[in-house]
């Protein structure tokens, strides 16, 4: 994400913070994560004028209670239900995510208000974070799970965990052209020069 950001917009500095020690937030606890993010968000808007909250866990279930805690904008960075349901023709699609994202209020949210009348999968992509952080992924896990959901009839496959983009082109070699792939780093980039726009 932060790659594609910088590319994009080459007139502007870009900070990119991670928290390699904690990861993956997607198994823990609502109170681990808030206390590792939270010192983070807090430091980084000392510094920025803008946050992209790159992670879906921390997204769907923390940017309010962040957005309460410092004075910038917090752009979040969600599971894109809504253009995947609009873009499916067979009215199923697949939401690939971390436990905790699938768990959170705002998922539900997002099903409940975007994809009525549309079976959503949700693959066990449990552990896809760890193997891919140990660059350990194996390619026949990511065909096993998309052949799954492919052949149930999904024509649409969102990614909701940033990590995902690292084998976003797998992911699409094992669908071979059965299913589009989504994932948010261009509507992102969208919202966030729009947001900077703004700006005072």
């Amino acid at each position: 994400m932060a790659n594609a950001i910088a590319k994009a917009m080459p007139d502007n500095e870009v900070i990119f913070r991670d928290d390699h020690e904690h990861l993956p937030y997607g198994t823990k606890s609502i109170e681990e994560i808030r206390q590792f993010v939270t010192p983070i968000i807090k430091d980084m808007a000392s510094h920025c004028d803008v946050i992209v909250v790159a992670c879906n866990t921390v997204s769907t279930n923390l940017i309010n209670e962040l957005r309460a805690e410092v004075k910038i904008p917090l752009i979040a960075v969600e599971p894109m239900v809504k253009p995947a349901a609009a873009l499916s023709k067979s009215r199923v699609i697949a939401v690939c995510a971390t436990p905790r994202t699938l768990a959170s209020q705002r998922y539900a949210e997002l099903k409940s208000r975007y994809a009525q009348g549309v079976k959503v999968f949700e693959p066990d992509c449990s552990d896809w974070t760890s193997l891919i952080e140990s660059n350990s992924m194996d390619r026949h896990r990511i065909q096993a799970e998309v052949d799954q959901v492919c052949n149930a009839g999904a024509d649409v496959i969102v990614l909701g965990c940033t990590h995902y983009h690292w084998i976003e082109e797998d992911i699409k070699r094992a669908a071979n052209g059965r299913a589009q792939v989504l994932q948010p780093e261009q509507p992102v980039i969208d919202q966030l020069k729009q947001v900077i726009a703004q700006l005072p």
